[in-house]
């Protein structure tokens, strides 16, 4: 079913665009396989509505600067959206705004996130979650994310959080205490079937948080007091008192009022597996009676320092997209491209000589790609296939760049590979077309032409030793020619 949804797509793509895609008789597998947080195995994924995906991805508590171990889950999450839309999905992709609600405790303690920034600054917390969404979205921009169908606030959907409250308590899931309305987790017997954590153990991590009201260490808040000695910026009125929602309780809401009961991927980062997720899952199919409620769960894995070591903000760890590469005159997709070279289950490390490293493999792809010139021929579907092969296994992105550059190094005509290499860059989203015609608008001094010029009679006439001569000279006005299969590359060092 789904190779035949592929092959209508592929022909219509034919129709559509300006790249015609070459006949090919053969056809690899091109099944879309990708890895369930809750069955914990990789699966072949099947949307619930034929040629539609329901997508929900948790987007971020707007008090700071997004990091860049933040944005890795971003970008993992994009090319899923765009590995499904070339499968032939249309994708309906929903991501949430936490401008309220989640608390310096994940577990229900502590200050408000947004309010504490805004005592801080003097702003308001209105003012703070308006900047940081800002910073946010120029962020996702400048990694080429394609931004979701809806970005949706929590502050602008408290009525259906407070339904979804008022469900679960006539459904016997709720309890009051003196600090708010809280879920009972006792009441769901397949609570950490996401995590597959045992539950004795996860209650005994959860009880180094003291509310001796809770009933179990695993409750979680639904709606929280306002303290009758604190005046908060943000605070509603609700059946139960004034107050804000619980952490949890808005994915919960928002998600089923944008995508329905129902639906077929949630994303996140790993962190969010045990708690956050555990308790979106719990408290959503209490509410609605639908058990699955989402069929996938999808997770990145943490960016951490060389070495190993979570980044901190505390350890001094402000690693952000614009003072890592912005500032210094780097592009943004140097970020992006550098992510593939892990796969999205997968810790990564990051360092400055992974920016540096990740820097000169980039440039180095959009000078090859430069020197196929300007004329785009057909896309070659044998190597199409074999990309598809591999990104269709679980997003396996490392894979896939391989797979671009062995075609690139293949044997068929430069317009056929520019065509076939803006095929795949649909998937890595690196934007060929854009940062190729920089590259040629960088004009190689008079002095360097003559110099490549000559290199390349004299190479015709094997004077090895006299090709080597002028690659020195070459490099000392400061470039750098490579013999490549399909022609000279030169590049400024």
């Amino acid at each position: 079913m789904l190779l035949k949804l592929f092959k209508k797509y592929l022909a219509k793509k034919s129709e559509d665009s300006p790249f015609p895609v070459a006949d090919s008789s053969s056809r690899r597998d091109l099944r879309l396989f990708l890895y369930n947080t809750l069955s914990r195995t990789k699966e072949e994924f099947r949307s619930i509505k034929k040629g539609y995906v329901g997508m929900y991805t948790c987007g971020p508590t707007v008090y700071g600067y997004p990091h860049l171990g933040n944005l890795r889950t971003y970008v993992f999450e994009d090319v899923l959206k765009r590995v499904l839309q070339k499968n032939g999905y249309k994708v309906n992709h929903v991501m949430n705004i936490t401008d309220v609600g989640h608390l310096t405790n994940d577990r229900d303690m502590g200050e408000d996130k947004v309010e504490r920034e805004a005592q801080k600054t003097g702003k308001t917390a209105w003012e703070i979650a308006d900047f940081y969404t800002k910073i946010f979205k120029e962020d996702i921009k400048n990694l080429n994310i394609i931004f979701p169908n809806t970005f949706c606030k929590a502050t602008d959907n408290i009525k259906e959080q407070i339904e979804m409250i008022q469900t679960l308590e006539k459904k016997g899931f709720t309890y009051k205490t003196t600090d708010g309305i809280y879920f009972d987790t006792s009441k769901v017997s397949d609570y950490t079937k996401l995590s597959g954590q045992n539950l004795e153990a996860l209650r005994e991590g959860a009880r180094v948080e003291i509310n001796d009201e809770k009933r179990n260490p695993t409750d979680f808040a639904l709606w929280k007091f306002s303290k009758p000695e604190e005046k908060r910026q943000m605070e509603w009125k609700s059946p139960w008192g004034v107050g804000f929602p619980g952490w949890h309780i808005e994915c919960s809401a928002m998600s089923v009022k944008y995508l329905g009961e129902q639906f077929d991927i949630h994303c996140g980062g790993s962190d969010s597996i045990s708690l956050h997720h555990t308790n979106e899952l719990a408290q959503t199919e209490s509410a609605t009676g639908k058990k699955p409620w989402v069929n996938f769960w999808m997770h990145g894995a943490f960016l951490n320092m060389d070495g190993g070591r979570k980044i901190s903000k505390s350890a001094g760890d402000i690693i952000t997209l614009n003072n890592t590469f912005i500032e210094k005159g780097s592009s943004p997709l140097v970020y992006r491209f550098a992510t593939f070279s892990t796969h999205y289950r997968k810790p990564m490390e990051w360092s400055d000589d992974i920016a540096i490293s990740a820097k000169q493999g980039l440039d180095n792809l959009y000078s090859k790609i430069s020197n196929l010139g300007n004329k785009v021929g057909k896309i070659n579907t044998e190597w199409r296939d074999k990309f598809m092969s591999a990104i269709n296994d679980d997003l396996n992105m490392s894979q896939a760049l391989a797979v671009l550059n062995e075609m690139l190094k293949s044997e068929f005509s430069k317009e056929d590979k520019l065509a076939t290499a803006y095929d795949f860059d649909e998937i890595l989203g690196l934007e060929f077309k854009n940062n190729t015609k920089e590259i040629k608008a960088d004009k190689i001094p008079d002095e360097v032409q003559k110099l490549v010029d000559e290199r390349s009679q004299v190479r015709k006439d094997k004077n090895w030793a006299k090709s080597d001569e002028l690659r020195d000279k070459i490099k000392e006005l400061g470039y750098e020619v490579k013999d490549m299969a399909e022609g000279i590359e030169i590049r400024k060092i």
